[in-house]
Formats: C-alpha cells, structure tokens, sequence
C-alpha cells in the first residue's frame, strides 16, 4: 500500500523529516541572525548560541539522512534520534528559562527569541514523534534469529522467505 509504488511508512516518515529539516533550518536562522550580528561587531560568540546552532544543523542533516529509503531499519537511527530528542530537550530548557517569562516590550530581538524558543519546542515535539516512531519501525522490522543455532530466520515472514506454503 503507499503511492507511486512507496511505501506508506516511507511517505510517513518523509513527510515527518521534512519537517523537522524546514524548523532546524528555521532554528539556523534564527540563532544565526544573533551571531552574525556579534561577529561583525567583533564580540565573542555566545556558547548558547553556538549551542544552538550545533543541534540545529546536526538535525538537518539527519533529517537529510533519513530521507534514504530504509535506513530507519538500523538500531543506530533509533538511538541517534534519541540523542537528538536529548540536545532539542536542551536547548529549549535552556532558551524556554531565559526567555518564555521575558516581557519583550517592544524589543523585537526579544520578541524574535521568544518565537524561536517555541520553534525549538516544535522540533523537540517532532524529534520525539520521530525517535518513538522510528523505534517503532525498527522493532516491527528487525530480522530475528533462533535462539540456539542463531541459523534460522524468525519473523511473519519466514514462511515465505524459506519457499513455504502457510
């Protein structure tokens, strides 16, 4: 079942990374803008910042990665995504603390940092649906060996993997 011969799950997740590539890249930008400013005014980038943009770009490229049809039958994706989920947790407790309770009063830059704390929840949201969902994929689609022997292939499609008429 799917469209144009893919399958439904591939469709599912590609949907899913896209977005999750569009909000790290929106995250990028948002972060970066403050950072370009401090480097053409020749003061020190903020670790924060920094931060920020590290997680941000290590997600569009996994997003990226995962666009790669059946890459998400690997145990290493779960665990990667897991990590990621960890750096968006992060990065939103540490821009959630310093700006959700700020009143911008007019200030734009603070007004344009409380939106990127909530574009930061956003990707936390996704990278857990996607960490879950991936988990989930790989669980249901892992190949499965005998216990003693480790020869024989388990699973609901031995059967038919072995040439057997159910």
């Amino acid at each position: 079942m799917g469209l144009f011969g893919m399958a439904l799950s591939y469709l599912l997740f590609s949907v899913l990374h896209f977005f999750q590539f569009v909000l790290a890249v929106t995250v990028c930008g948002l972060y970066g803008f403050d950072l370009d400013r401090a480097r053409k005014a020749g003061v020190k980038a903020d670790g924060k910042w920094v931060f920020a943009e590290v997680v941000a770009g290590l997600s569009a490229l996994t997003s990226l990665l995962y666009f790669v049809p059946f890459i998400l039958r690997f145990a290493a994706t779960s665990i990667w995504s897991c990590i990621i989920l960890i750096l968006w947790i992060a990065l939103f407790g540490l821009f959630g603390n310093m700006y959700i309770k700020e009143d911008p009063e007019g200030n734009k830059d603070i007004q344009r940092m409380k939106n990127a704390v909530w574009v930061d929840l956003a990707n936390m949201i996704l990278w857990f649906i996607g960490t879950v969902a991936g988990a989930a994929y790989w669980w249901s689609h892992k190949e499965r060996s005998s216990r003693f022997t480790g020869r024989a292939r388990l699973g609901r499609n031995a059967s038919t993997r072995f040439g057997w008429k159910a």
